[in-house]
C-alpha cells in the first residue's frame, strides 16, 4: 500500500510538470533537502549583508513580471542586451543575483542538474522574508529556467513609480493578480530603498503651481529634501520604509496614511477612494495584510511558469545550457 501510494504521489508529479502546475513537493523524491539547503545558503548571505532581503525580495518580482517566474532576469550576455541590462533592471542590487547563484551552487553540490534557479528563486524569496519577521508559507515548485532572456521584452512590463491606479490594476491583471493582490504585494515596499531620482518629481517639479506633491506629508518632504537635494548624486539612495525599513510588517500602510508614501505608486494607494480602504485595514491589521501577502506571492510564483520542454534547469543560473 505505501508503494502504491509513493507510486501515485509520483505520477502526480510528473503529469502536473506536463501540465504547467507548480506542486509543493515537487522534488520529494529528486532532491528532498532542496529547500533546507536553499536556507542555508540564504542564511549564509544574509549573515554578511541585509541587502541580501530586499535585494532577492525584488529580484523575483521584476523576474516574474517579464517572462513570467523563469530566472530568465538572471542571464548575463556579453552583448549587455539580457533582461538584467534594461535601464529599470539596473538597479536590481548585486546581492539578489548573488543570492540565488551561490544557494544553486549548494543545491548542486547534492542534487546535480535537478532543481531550476527559477524554483531556487522562488525559495529564497520565501526565506529572506521569513528573515525579516514576515510570514512563511508554503512554496510551490516545478518551473523550469526560461529560454528567452532579453533588455528588449522588458519595456513595459514593470510597475513605475508614477502609476496611478488604472495602470497599477491594469498590468497585475495581465498577471492574474487583483487589485487586492497588488496592494498586498506593495507592502513589499517595507524593505529596501530607492535612488532619489525615481521620485524627485515630487520634491521639485510635480506642477508648475506645486513643486512639492501636496499628498506628501510636508514634514517627510523636507526630510527627503534633505536627503535627495537637488542633482544629488545618482547613485545615493534612502530607504522605502522611514520607520522600520530592516523589518517585514505593516508599516508602508501606516505610512501611506501619513502621508509617507515614497513614490506616487505608493501614495495613491491611500489618495484613491476604491483602494483606501484595503490600505486602511492592512494598517490596521497585521494579520490581514500577512495573510493576503502569502496568497498573493502564491499566485504571483505562478506567472508564465515554463514545465517540460519549455524550459531547462540551468546548471549555471547566469547562462543557458545551450
Amino acid at each position: 500500500m505505501e508503494r502504491s501510494n509513493v507510486l501515485i504521489l509520483a505520477i502526480i508529479v510528473i503529469l502536473g510538470g506536463a501540465e504547467g502546475q507548480l506542486v509543493e513537493n515537487f522534488y520529494g523524491f529528486t532532491c528532498p533537502n532542496v529547500e533546507f539547503i536553499v536556507q542555508q545558503a540564504v542564511s549564509i548571505k544574509f549573515s554578511q549583508t541585509f541587502v541580501t532581503i530586499p535585494a532577492t525580495l525584488r529580484l523575483f518580482f521584476h523576474d516574474c513580471f517579464v517572462e513570467g517566474c523563469d530566472a530568465s532576469v538572471m542571464i548575463a550576455s556579453p552583448n549587455g542586451d539580457a533582461e538584467k541590462d534594461f535601464k529599470d533592471n539596473l538597479s536590481l542590487a548585486g546581492d539578489g543575483f548573488d543570492t540565488v547563484v551561490k544557494a544553486k551552487q549548494a543545491v548542486e553540490a547534492q542534487c546535480p542538474g535537478v532543481v531550476s534557479c527559477a524554483d531556487i528563486l522562488a525559495i529564497a524569496t520565501r526565506d529572506v522574508v521569513v528573515l525579516a519577521g514576515g510570514p512563511s508559507y508554503n512554496v510551490e515548485l516545478g518551473r523550469r529556467d526560461g529560454l528567452i532572456s532579453q533588455a528588449s521584452r522588458v519595456a513595459g512590463k514593470l510597475p513605475e513609480p508614477d502609476f496611478n491606479l488604472i495602470q497599477l490594476n491594469t498590468m497585475f491583471a495581465s498577471h492574474n493578480l487583483s487589485q487586492f493582490d497588488m496592494i498586498a504585494l506593495s507592502g513589499a515596499h517595507t524593505l529596501g530603498f530607492s535612488h532619489c531620482d525615481r521620485f524627485a518629481d515630487r520634491l521639485y517639479s510635480f506642477t508648475p503651481s506645486n513643486p512639492v506633491d501636496p499628498s506628501l506629508d510636508p514634514e517627510y518632504a523636507k526630510e527627503l529634501k534633505d536627503m535627495c537635494p537637488q542633482n544629488v548624486d545618482p547613485s545615493i539612495a534612502i530607504n522605502m520604509d522611514p520607520a522600520t525599513p530592516r523589518t517585514f510588517d505593516n508599516e508602508y500602510y501606516k505610512n501611506l496614511v501619513k502621508g509617507k508614501g515614497l513614490f506616487t505608486s505608493d501614495q495613491v494607494l491611500f489618495t484613491d477612494d476604491s483602494s483606501q480602504g484595503t490600505v486602511s485595514d492592512f494598517a490596521d491589521n497585521a494579520f490581514d495584510f500577512n495573510g493576503a501577502f502569502v496568497t498573493a506571492m502564491r499566485k504571483l510564483g505562478r506567472v508564465g511558469v515554463k514545465t517540460g520542454d519549455q524550459g531547462e534547469i540551468r546548471l549555471d543560473c547566469t547562462r543557458f545550457n545551450s
